[in-house]
């Protein structure tokens, strides 16, 4: 390829990414997807990564978009579930997020499947009401919550590739994750790989990177530029000069202890759910891979030690730890004021970061590489305004998911320093703190999450206000609800659904072990 040409006539048609991992991989492949990189010899994707940098684990969960994603790369589901040690996701079970378990137990579920879309016929102001008895708000609306208590898993050995039951993600372990994408682009999709470190980088008249100059001497021109090195932000931050802007002042967890945790037997039961539990400066994240937990302790250093948080999630995980080496990460939390510059494109890390609280970072991922891909422009004229839209939603999307995470600390009742600072007014956002203003008074709507970039629809943050504060959010109108009839009967025609799944799926681990040993029917 004459990539000197190219610049000059302005084409795009030599991408670079720098850094690999969960987020240089999953671009590159969507990238070279797109493109069809082996019919299209016109086109290049490089991916330049560091053979001497760690993969960064703490996002192993995902969403269910991850099926989607697997699914349009032409990833095998059993090849995919056998190489990365993964496992099915349901959704989230949040223990003694409400007040201190010395206040009695509690737990709730935000889940990935409803039985009715709330957007259609929201059942929460009869939830409200009484018309469900004594259900939770999950048991209430889904099913999923009862399947996830008896450990079952969200298909069958029978059920298609990426179908289900239940609306399903994944549990993975991400470096290997990351070295399963890599084959994957490389083999079949035709990504060019370069391990190499980043020496200095070149540009051209007009400001845009032109190249990059490499430890191992090689110059490598693009037309446009990936920045996925993490939270150095190699390029868009250290090269170009775009600013970080800090969320430390809003949610103010910015360590996590991490442990792998084995199991006691090789036949031990895999949840399918997140386990995220609340402790007394931060929570506990707890995700079940085929071999192991990944488990750590997400805490504000402000509110206390590292010594105090790592002692703190051996007592959790118990005496099978106690020989068990735990590493330190410290989270740069916020996310950088453009996100494309110049010819430049920050995704994952080097973009933002929010804690790893509901697991948003490689949904964010796949979301960026998803709008690149699809927006991607022919010719160099069209970059300006494929930016400028790129920008405004990514804008959107981190200060949108930085709200809800926020959400969960503002509605808990737990009474030591770090709680009662994280609900102080000054540290809510004016946007949450509006929306919770309004849903004191008013149910829930789905005319506040009208845009298609919204990162958590309505079901979520209903699943959040109900299951964290049940009887504190809008009795407005519980007396004139107009379809008292059509809500008993979606009531009980969820309690019929729930019965029917419990009857009809099988054990977690047993699907996942059917799985590695059968594979998955393709459909």
């Amino acid at each position: 390829m004459d990539t000197t040409q190219d610049q000059i006539s302005g084409k795009i048609r030599s991408i670079v990414i720098l850094g690999g991992g969960t987020a240089g991989w999953i671009t590159a492949a969507k990238l070279a997807k797109q493109l069809n990189l082996k019919q299209n010899p016109e086109y290049q994707v490089t991916l330049i990564e560091s053979p001497d940098i760690p993969i960064i684990g703490v996002g192993e969960g995902t969403w269910p978009t991850m099926r989607k994603t697997l699914s349009e790369l032409g990833v095998d589901e059993a090849e995919f579930i056998r190489e990365c040690g993964a496992t099915f996701k349901q959704g989230t079970r949040f223990v003694n997020w409400r007040n201190e378990p010395e206040r009695g137990e509690n737990h709730y579920y935000h889940l990935f499947s409803s039985i009715y879309d709330p957007a259609d016929f929201n059942l929460a102001p009869y939830w409200r009401s009484g018309l469900a008895g004594n259900d939770s708000y999950a048991a209430a609306v889904s099913a999923q919550g009862a399947v996830c208590e008896q450990g079952l898993a969200p298909k069958l050995i029978t059920t298609p590739q990426y179908d289900g039951i239940m609306s399903y993600a994944y549990h993975l372990d991400a470096g290997k994750f990351s070295q399963f994408l890599a084959r994957f682009a490389v083999s079949e999709l035709g990504v060019t790989h370069k391990l190499a470190n980043l020496a200095s980088v070149e540009f051209a008249e007009n400001g845009d990177i032109a190249a990059l100059r490499l430890d191992s001497g090689d110059r490598q021109p693009g037309d446009l530029f990936i920045d996925c090195s993490g939270f150095r932000s190699l390029l868009l931050g250290e090269a170009l000069g775009v600013g970080f802007k800090s969320a430390s002042d809003v949610l103010l967890t910015d360590t996590a202890i991490a442990i792998q945790m084995p199991y006691e037997s090789e036949d031990c039961p895999i949840p399918c759910v997140t386990s995220s539990t609340a402790q007394t400066a931060g929570w506990i994240w707890d995700i079940s891979l085929q071999n192991r937990r990944g488990t750590g302790h997400v805490f504000s250093s402000a509110h206390m030690s590292e010594d105090e948080a790592e002692s703190i999630l051996r007592g959790y995980l118990g005496r099978g730890a106690e020989s068990l080496d735990a590493r330190t990460l410290h989270m740069q939390i916020g996310y950088r004021e453009r996100f494309w510059e110049k010819n430049c494109i920050a995704i994952g890390l080097s973009a933002a970061f929010v804690e790893p609280l509901e697991a948003s970072a490689i949904f964010l991922v796949e979301a960026a590489a998803n709008m690149v891909t699809e927006m991607l422009p022919d010719d160099r004229q069209d970059l300006a305004y494929v930016q400028k839209t790129f920008n405004e939603s990514f804008r959107f999307r981190w200060q949108k998911t930085i709200d809800f995470i926020k959400l969960h600390y503002v509605l808990s009742e737990r009474d030591s320093t770090f709680w009662l600072d994280s609900r102080s007014r000054q540290t809510i956002p004016d946007t949450l703190a509006e929306q919770l203003d309004y849903w004191r008074a008013h149910p829930v709507s789905k005319y506040q999450f009208a845009s298609a970039f919204e990162p958590f629809p309505q079901e979520s943050y209903q699943y959040v206000l109900y299951g964290m504060q049940p009887d504190q959010f809008s009795d407005s109108g519980v007396d004139v609800l107009p379809r008292v009839s059509e809500a008993q009967a979606r009531f009980a025609q969820v309690k019929k659904i729930t019965e029917a799944v419990l009857g009809e799926l099988i054990p977690h681990r047993e699907l996942v072990n059917k799985a590695i040993r059968y594979g998955i029917p393709k459909v």
